[in-house]
């Protein structure tokens, strides 16, 4: 499994990476390696700034629907559209071309206590 070195990670298998004060946030390649083959993703909080651990999407797969986790608290700016018609993305290329939000971190303290890559490795055993 692909796990950066340059990115958070939670226990849901969502990943996170630091902008500044803004992070872009994905589902990690064990994650969509998981799910299967991606179908269809559905975020309707752009605009809302929601906590941490809050539900801000879906993302649907051949198998299953699961909702998609805030790492950390903030406000959703942005939506990735090209996954609005090539959700597959996601299974090709999770951590460059496969974010699903943009966000602006409302308490960068929150960012510290996210896994770090090797933590991560241990959880899903890589």
């Amino acid at each position: 499994m692909n796990v950066p070195d340059n990115l958070k990670y939670t226990k849901d298998h969502e990943w996170l990476k630091i902008d500044g004060e803004y992070a872009f946030i994905g589902i990690t390649d064990y994650a969509q390696h998981e799910l299967g083959d991606i179908v269809f993703i559905e975020v309707e909080t752009v605009g809302e700034t929601l906590a941490k651990e809050e539900a801000f999407g879906t993302i649907e797969a051949v198998k299953t629907v699961s909702d998609m986790f805030m790492p950390v608290g903030g406000e959703v700016l942005e939506y990735n559209e090209e996954l609005s018609s090539k959700p597959e993305i996601i299974n090709n290329d999770p951590y460059d071309q496969g974010w699903v939000v943009r966000i602006k971190v409302s308490d960068p303290a929150e960012v510290d206590e996210l896994l770090t890559p090797g933590q991560y490795k241990e959880l899903i055993q890589a």
